[in-house]
């Protein structure tokens, strides 16, 4: 499998940017919004960690349903370029907010620059609560490459840029998408603050980072999102999420639906997706919903088919059994 490594610099954080489209191409999100029979949960037997919530307060003053939607795959083949279908790009986004999604997550690196000209050209003048998610601190020098500039004149720059591609004056959340290893985090966030400050940008959050680092900027910024990898099979930021837990901090999974394949035939996902008739994507999703009550997924798609079954995963009630059976599978 053909691997581009995110940070090939930072090398803490190589990342499979490949298989996360691959994968993300079988899978949308939509979650109906004020819809009650959309909460995924059970009765009062679940275990404790089985969230219910169809909605999550984000920053304080954002209400989201926490199924969003990624918008890395309105692009061109590799992440680089214009889509080959550019209305299919925009029905799949106007379709999205249409099932109730208000979180839609982007960076400038997509693309790059792409991603935020197709979310404003189908959705502006966007709709009351529609929350737009955008990251800077990567540059894409070409396909397939990934580079960290974390500076703090870079990321005013990439910040100024956003805004003007996306037709706003301030930006909902916006996230550092790296650590650069040649600039501490610190200074990092501290220019996220100046902008913050001078009503560029509403909430900050962080994208790739450990407990030491989220520690780090919260020292700096006040912190109310981590964007980080982690799916069924791959936990690696399980300690992320607890942190994130605990000071009730969304979460933002991405690669949400890595554990989907490559499993053997007889393992609980597949045998819980046959159960309930549905795809083992789908069940990834609902499985991952229900793992905690911070989890905002947003895995992409570029086919409204795939958007709109994962409407039908938002309905998905898996049984306090299935999902302990699932929840039992390690990478």
């Amino acid at each position: 499998m053909i691997r581009d490594e995110l940070a090939a610099v930072n090398q803490k954080r190589s990342v499979t940017r490949r298989k996360f489209v691959g994968i993300t191409l079988a899978s949308g999100a939509a979650l109906l919004a004020g819809k009650p029979d959309v909460i995924l949960g059970a009765d009062a037997a679940t275990p404790s960690n089985m969230a219910t919530n169809p909605t999550f307060n984000l920053g304080g003053d954002f209400i989201v349903n926490r199924l969003g939607f990624g918008a890395m795959r309105v692009t061109g083949q590799g992440i680089w370029g214009w889509p080959t279908d550019r209305p299919n790009a925009l029905k799949v986004l106007r379709r999205a907010v249409e099932l109730g999604v208000n979180l839609i997550d982007t960076a400038d690196a997509y693309g790059p620059d792409t991603s935020e000209l197709i979310i404003a050209e189908a959705l502006y003048p966007y709709p009351k609560g529609l929350v737009i998610a955008t990251k800077g601190g990567l540059t894409r020098p070409g396909p397939g490459q990934w580079v960290p500039n974390c500076r703090p004149d870079h990321l005013k720059q990439a910040l100024d840029g956003s805004l003007k591609r996306l037709r706003l004056d301030r930006i909902d959340l916006y996230q550092l998408h790296t650590v650069d290893s040649k600039v501490p985090i610190e200074e990092s966030v501290g220019a996220l603050k100046q902008m913050q400050d001078a009503g560029k940008i509403r909430h900050i959050g962080l994208s790739n980072v450990d407990r030491t680092e989220i520690d780090r900027a919260r020292k700096i910024a006040s912190i109310v999102s981590v964007q980080n990898r982690y799916n069924i099979q791959d936990r690696a930021s399980e300690d992320v999420l607890a942190y994130c837990e605990k000071e009730k901090l969304g979460f933002l999974p991405w690669f949400p639906i890595g554990g989907g394949r490559g499993l053997k035939p007889e393992n609980p996902l597949n045998t819980a997706a046959k159960a309930h008739g549905v795809s083992v994507f789908q069940v990834a999703l609902a499985w991952l919903l229900q793992r905690s009550p911070v989890m905002l997924p947003i895995p992409g798609t570029s086919s409204v088919a795939h958007l709109e079954e994962n409407v039908a995963a938002a309905r998905l009630k898996l049984a306090p059994e299935e999902w302990k059976a699932i929840d039992s599978i390690t990478g």
